[in-house]
């Protein structure tokens, strides 16, 4: 199928697969480092998940154990949505023609996702970037490389 003749709602769905498997790379590269160097998980989804609840006065249901595990399982859900919504841009941007090399492709959607992910934590006063450390960039960029590199790999597959 040519590409101009893909609807602007299939480059959607694609970008959607795209963000999903991309999703799934960048959470077994976390856990890998994280198996690999015995740390935890991060509580920054979690405290995401508090602080947007807080800003859109939305209670989260529960009292204590209950309502922490509700949490627990809020933050890594919002991590999927961000991964299939960088995605659903990535498609979009497809859609639109917008077409790079790999490296320049996988290099701008790195940016974008770190952007996507970090910018809204680091509005809402969870995290500072300025403040990390070598090894914290290390272990945050490196998951999100390989996030942008099967994004890419997925959408140029979609493309032949």
């Amino acid at each position: 199928m040519a590409r101009n003749s893909i609807s602007t709602l299939g480059w959607v769905l694609r970008g959607a697969a795209a963000g999903a498997a991309g999703t799934t790379a960048l959470n077994a590269v976390t856990y890998l480092d994280m198996a690999g160097r015995g740390r935890a998980s991060s509580s920054t989804p979690e405290q995401t998940v508090e602080a947007l609840a807080g800003k859109a006065h939305v209670q989260i249901p529960g009292d204590g154990e209950t309502r922490q595990n509700r949490v627990q399982g809020l933050g890594p859900l919002t991590g999927i949505a961000a991964g299939l919504g960088i995605g659903v841009l990535a498609g979009l941007a497809r859609a639109a023609g917008f077409r790079t090399s790999p490296l320049v492709g996988t290099a701008l959607t790195t940016a974008g996702v770190l952007v996507g992910t970090n910018g809204p934590m680091t509005a809402l006063g969870i995290t500072d970037p300025r403040t990390w450390s070598a090894t914290d960039w290390v272990s945050d960029v490196v998951p999100h490389l390989a996030y942008a590199a099967v994004v890419r790999t997925t959408l140029d597959a979609f493309d032949r």
